[in-house]
């Protein structure tokens, strides 16, 4: 499942090798949200989920729900500014959360706040030369040799 894989690979990413709880549980959480807008359904749709690469779309969904100078932060080289659960979970389609909460056997409002934690980190690596990389985002990650 794609969801699984990215939450492995987002684990060791965020120095939590796929462990549950910690970091690697932030990793998991991820690779669920991820794997849902890639997944398909209204929240995929919204995030620009048809080209195997969601973390633009769901940028740009924090963005247009008022996250611009987080989202901003994160993909920039400066310090990362913090979100709290409460804003991830008005960015994110309500049906998008549910489904990363259930993928991970947490309350929505869990899965929001272990993503507002998880999120500024795994950005900025994912961007670290200041602007999103394209290509695919398991490729982006093992690019990273993190």
């Amino acid at each position: 499942m794609a969801g699984n894989d990215l939450g492995s690979l987002l684990g060791s990413l965020l120095g939590g090798g796929g462990q549950a709880g910690g970091a690697g549980g932030g990793g998991n959480i991820l690779g669920a949200l991820l794997g849902a807008l890639t997944g398909g359904g209204a929240g995929a749709q919204a995030a620009g989920g048809g080209g195997g690469n969601p973390l633009g779309g769901l940028l740009d969904m924090l963005t247009k729900s008022g996250l611009v100078d987080q989202a901003q932060s994160w993909v920039g080289t400066g310090e990362n500014k913090a979100v709290t659960g409460a804003q991830i979970a008005d960015a994110l389609p309500n049906e998008t959360l549910q489904k990363v909460a259930d993928q991970a056997g947490v309350s929505p409002e869990h899965a929001a706040d272990q993503i507002a934690q998880s999120l500024p980190q795994a950005v900025d690596k994912l961007t670290p030369d200041g602007s999103l990389p394209s290509g695919s985002l398991e490729d982006i990650i093992r690019q990273q040799k993190l």
